[in-house]
């Protein structure tokens, strides 16, 4: 009891309520329970979108041409491997959950682009890259599980060179009728119904939504690139505002 209540105090939203370790290590440990199910309930439980979501998110950076592209929290590398569309020289993806990476690295390999995607543990908030390293970086569906979600901004800043851009694909809030009470039917019982089923943890599709309410979107998140130090910072909503793209330059 003393910990649900202090997570509701400190506003953390974490997977293991009853666990009191940190956030970190927790969203670590959650993605390796569901690392060999990941891919198929994302495509499944997103009916696709996600991928079209992807593409959007790469495009923003077709004007910088990026030769050097970080991707953080890469999972198990789709952003990375959307971002090959651009043909850089180089795209290298960081998470902190060894699960995903080792389903990942078993992707590129399969598909021969290893030598393209290098794939390798990194905590997003000591990125272990030195200052003005990458021409682009880009982020999905990763902010939210943020230990210090300031913090990991802050160094996807410092890593990008500046003119560079960086970019970040999230789950937002629907706001209008009738997708808001859609939404928040799929979200707070179809879906973590089905991803509990599928991935046989019920945190996992538990946290997705609590994590997602209270993600700081729209506004309020361009805020908090503008006082990082991110300059012209922009949002754009998709699919009714069921996801947001936000990106801003260095």
């Amino acid at each position: 009891m003393v910990n649900r209540i202090q997570f509701k105090l400190n506003n953390v939203v974490v997977p293991y309520k009853e666990d009191s370790s940190t956030k970190k290590k927790q969203v670590a440990r959650m993605f390796d329970s569901i690392s060999g199910r990941y891919d198929f309930l994302n495509h499944f439980l997103s009916l696709g979108i996600d991928i079209l979501w992807r593409k959007k998110a790469i495009l923003l950076l077709k004007d910088i041409h990026p030769k050097m592209i970080l991707d953080v929290a890469t999972g198990t590398g789709d952003f990375a491997v959307e971002a090959l569309g651009l043909e850089p020289n180089k795209v290298i993806g960081v998470d902190i959950s060894e699960g995903m990476l080792e389903v990942g690295r078993k992707k590129m390999k399969a598909r021969k682009i290893d030598q393209l995607i290098e794939l390798q543990y990194g905590d997003s908030e000591n990125l272990p890259f030195g200052d003005n390293f990458f021409d682009a970086v880009i982020v999905a569906f990763g902010v939210r599980n943020f230990e210090n979600m300031e913090r990991g901004l802050s160094e996807m800043l410092r890593v990008v060179r500046p003119g560079g851009k960086v970019v970040v694909l999230e789950f937002s809030r629907p706001s209008k009728f009738p997708m808001k009470q859609l939404y928040r039917a799929y979200f707070t019982a179809i879906l973590p119904l089905i991803g509990r089923w599928i991935s046989r943890d019920q945190a996992a599709y538990r946290y997705l939504p609590e994590s997602v309410q209270a993600f700081p979107d729209g506004k309020d998140f361009i805020k908090i690139l503008s006082d990082i130090g991110y300059k012209d910072p922009q949002c754009n909503p998709l699919t009714f505002g069921i996801s947001s793209l936000y990106w801003g330059t260095k």
